[in-house]
């Protein structure tokens, strides 16, 4: 049995260099890089082949499709890339009527795949074909409703044709499937571009009544600020605090946006009305950031007696 002694003297000694002076020619990383090119083998590009007549096109043309076909029959047709592809292939070709069949073939294994349609209609827009495109997005938004990307881009495209007609009734379409709160506001944004303030009003009327939140209101309330329109964004603001009465989350969002309001119109005492009245009807635990708002109200624009009083509010609460 050999030791453990005899296996260390078994093995090489360490070699120590006598010289450790820098050698005389050194070699730097720009010389390496470029010796390596210089030994780098050339590298073999695939000759380009130029067609020169019909025949070989549609020779070229013949043997391309099959080796798509062949990817869909090898288990490509779940696969929607490869549809992609082959449509694409096809409108390079300027085939458009066979383009148009592989999107169609590609629908029928993914028609729930809102990203497919949506790359059909924009390929039909891509290649000037609108009543096309029209056609692809109407049968989208009928299966697929929920998706808000296809509505919005439906009547971006008719918007960008002029049609503006259109364009409304589409988004009157998507309405009436009550969508969440950006979609409404796209639909006013779309009126106001136009000036149809009116319009954009009955379109926030109906928003708050299809989601009676906070936020729905604080819009609308902010739309009539831009419009010039105090007293109707007042008036909004009061029928919110009927319409949310009982929610405390809601209310208490609503009741720091309408004395927000009231300080940009310098209505001071309105403002202190609805922070006493907010702070009187929301529990002492839900209000936190009510009493932080009214000190710092109360700092800004009251006296020492009103700011005693609000720090003694809080106080009560804690």
């Amino acid at each position: 049995m050999v030791s453990v002694c005899e296996k260390d003297s078994n093995l090489p000694r360490p070699t120590r260099v006598k010289n450790k002076s820098p050698a005389a020619g050194q070699i730097t990383a720009e010389q390496l890089l470029r010796e390596a090119r210089e030994r780098q083998e050339p590298e073999v590009l695939p000759s380009e082949h130029s067609i020169t007549d019909s025949t070989e096109l549609s020779d070229y043309s013949l043997r391309r499709r099959k080796e798509f076909e062949d990817r869909v029959s090898r288990g490509g047709r779940s696969d929607v890339q490869v549809w992609v592809n082959y449509a694409r292939w096809e409108e390079s070709q300027k085939d458009y009527a066979r383009a148009r069949s592989v999107w169609e073939r590609a629908l029928k294994d993914h028609h729930r795949n809102h990203a497919l349609w949506v790359k059909y209609a924009e390929s039909e827009m891509k290649n000037k074909f609108v009543n096309s495109a029209r056609n692809v997005w109407d049968r989208a938004v009928y299966l697929l409703p929920r998706v808000d990307q296809l509505w919005y881009k439906y009547s971006h495209m008719e918007e960008m044709l002029g049609n503006i007609a259109g364009a409304r009734q589409i988004f009157e379409r998507w309405m009436n499937w009550s969508p969440d709160q950006q979609g409404w506001l796209s639909f006013a944004n779309f009126e106001l571009r136009y000036n149809e303030t009116e319009r954009a009003r009955s379109i926030y009327e109906r928003l708050f009544r299809c989601h009676p939140k906070a936020s729905s209101f604080i819009r609308y309330a902010e739309f009539e600020v831009k419009c010039g329109e105090v007293s109707r964004a007042r008036d909004v603001y009061e029928r919110a605090t009927e319409k949310l009465e009982g929610d405390y989350e809601e209310a208490e969002m609503l009741y720091l946006a309408f004395a927000e309001f009231e300080q940009g119109c310098n209505e001071f005492q309105r403002a202190r009305v609805i922070y006493k009245f907010a702070l009187d009807h929301i529990p002492k635990g839900k209000a936190e950031e009510l009493y932080t708002r009214f000190i710092a109200f109360e700092k800004q624009h009251g006296d020492k007696q009103g700011i005693e009083d609000a720090i003694v509010g809080r106080r009560r609460t804690l």
